[in-house]
């Protein structure tokens, strides 16, 4: 198979010592509360070393002294010719700062490659999703039947909330894709007059914001925010192209990384600051650097105490390297699975590639031979992608889809659904250990698992509901709460093969043909989703 790769992602040390990735001429400030009488210190040591400009990296509007005021993170850029480590020195030995440090630069954690089917017409689309509905034939790599999410029980549950907003921090996406067609957000008080309507230091943000370029246009030109994008949001049941797993949420598109897949951190600090303040609820970042940022703690911690979910890819090699913002506590680290629900090992473009594990890491996704969309043509749906870039997303998606079930949900509270609902054991055993572990986290994540345990039915604790055995080849035994209830079975095309009451606690299904079925139970206000294997 012909394989294309638009991405050179190399592992680099991002320490300061290497003076590799790093900008040379910018670094990442936070004033203390209060200052001393050193600030005539700073400004020598400033006006001596090529000093050239002080910008906000936080969500307000204001001048340098009034962001030190409201104890901001600030953005110093300098000319030509400045020994960047000798000033952050001087800079830390006059007690004025918080920190000073470097603006590392990180990448995406993702890389392209081209289908060789040549033709795939639009209903045939969702079946290389193995990630959201696995049935054991995906063509590019081994697969396993239900090595997926349940995304189609999910979808059962709830398609999404447009008054969720998911802001992606990536590349931007390509904005006039029929894919995203009425989802783009908007800023609801910006308006566009080439001034800042809304005074929040950005004009005329009705769509988002491009970082790299300053500018209020987020389209892609690299092609991985689209591809990112399309995994947690494109519009599902629309007869063209792929389903995201949320088909309702607002889509804020922030641009943080250029066309070469990199960006620095002062970008992505200023993002997630904008989104948390305009309203996102989730945020994916699939991107990573090794250089540790304060700052960019400063702001994940932000999104964190405002209930602002950030999920994270682990990257890509195959090491338990930490990597920025998936080693914060405060984020979701996600890494990825194969369609054979192993840990990815090595990703198709590189040998020596594999989803990063580590004591941080909180759950795995589908990530490898991820089909998606492109970002230069409405039209072409023959490229995938793979990488823990491709697993974080997924995860957003499914965090959006819990919050419209319950907007309260805390970011706590949506990691530990995330984490408990999470299947065991899927993968590699001599990885795969019971309970948490650094290669799988608490296993690979299942939407319908992670919606039930919020989908309230009256009182009763659906958490705890169970079919058994299954496989059956004639009865299902069930909990006697659910006695009288209602039930229907539909097979995997959704068509209505049986229905009944539930008598004694069972229900028989001697006369279905072996296969695999949806077992749907009324319970008053609502449905209990099962899938039932009848042999």
């Amino acid at each position: 198979m012909k394989k294309v790769l638009l991405v050179a992602i190399c592992s680099l040390s991002f320490t300061i010592a290497s003076a590799q990735e790093f900008a040379k001429r910018r670094l990442i400030v936070k004033y203390k509360t209060t200052t001393s009488n050193a600030k005539n210190s700073v400004d020598k040591i400033l006006s001596e070393n090529h000093f050239k400009a002080s910008k906000s990296l936080s969500a307000f509007k204001g001048t340098l002294q009034k962001s030190k005021n409201k104890n901001s993170t600030l953005l110093f850029t300098f000319k030509e010719g400045v020994n960047l480590l000798k000033v952050i020195d001087e800079l830390k030995k006059t007690g004025v700062f918080e920190y000073v440090e470097p603006d590392f630069i990180g990448h995406g954690g993702g890389k392209k490659g081209v289908s060789n089917l040549e033709t795939s017409p639009s209903d045939q689309y969702l079946s290389r999703q193995w990630g959201l509905v696995n049935n054991g034939t995906f063509s590019l790599s081994n697969s396993t039947s239900d090595a997926d999410v349940d995304m189609d029980l999910a979808w059962d549950i709830t398609t999404g909330n447009s008054n969720i907003i998911l802001a992606v921090l990536d590349s931007g996406i390509k904005m006039n894709h029929p894919e995203f067609a009425g989802r783009i957000w908007v800023n609801p008080n910006e308006t566009n007059n080439n001034s800042d309507s809304d005074a929040n230091n950005y004009t005329d943000d009705i769509n988002g914001w491009d970082f790299v370029n300053n500018d209020n246009n987020p389209t892609d030109d690299h092609g991985h925010g689209t591809n990112v994008a399309g995994i947690s949001a494109a519009t599902g049941n629309n007869s063209i192209g792929y389903a995201g797993v949320d088909w309702k949420c607002k889509i804020m598109p922030l641009k943080i990384l250029d066309n070469n897949n990199s960006g620095f951190y002062s970008w992505w600090i200023a993002a997630i600051n904008y989104a948390v303040s305009n309203g996102a609820k989730v945020i994916n970042m699939s991107v990573g650097g090794s250089g540790f940022s304060q700052g960019m703690k400063d702001a994940v911690d932000n999104a964190h105490a405002n209930g602002v979910v950030i999920t994270v890819s682990m990257m890509n090699f195959n090491n338990n390297t930490s990597y920025y913002p998936a080693a914060y506590s405060s984020t979701i680290a996600v890494g990825s699975t194969n369609s054979d629900d192993k840990r990815t090992n090595p990703f198709f473009w590189n040998p020596t590639s594999g989803s990063n594990y580590g004591n941080h890491i909180d759950v795995i996704a589908p990530g490898n031979y991820i089909y998606g969309l492109s970002y230069n043509s409405d039209t072409n749906y023959n490229s995938y992608w793979g990488g823990t870039s491709q697993a974080a997303p997924l995860v957003a998606g499914i965090c959006s889809l819990l919050l419209d079930q319950n907007p309260n949900l805390t970011v706590e509270q949506i990691r530990t659904i995330l984490k408990e609902s999470a299947e065991d054991q899927v993968g590699n055993l001599s990885e795969d250990t019971v309970g948490w572990d650094q290669y799988y986290g608490s296993g690979r994540v299942n939407a319908f698992n992670a919606l039930q345990k919020v989908l309230s039915v009256d009182s009763f604790d659906v958490s705890k509901f169970s079919v058994y055995p299954n496989p059956t080849s004639n009865n299902l035994f069930i909990s006697n709460i659910l006695n009288n209830s209602s039930f229907k079975v539909f097979d995997t095309l959704g068509k209505e093969v049986f229905n009944g009451k539930i008598i004694e606690g069972k229900i028989q299904l001697s006369t279905l043909k072996p296969g695999i079925y949806i077992l749907k139970i009324k319970k008053n206000s609502g449905n209990i989703i099962k899938r039932v294997i009848k042999t």
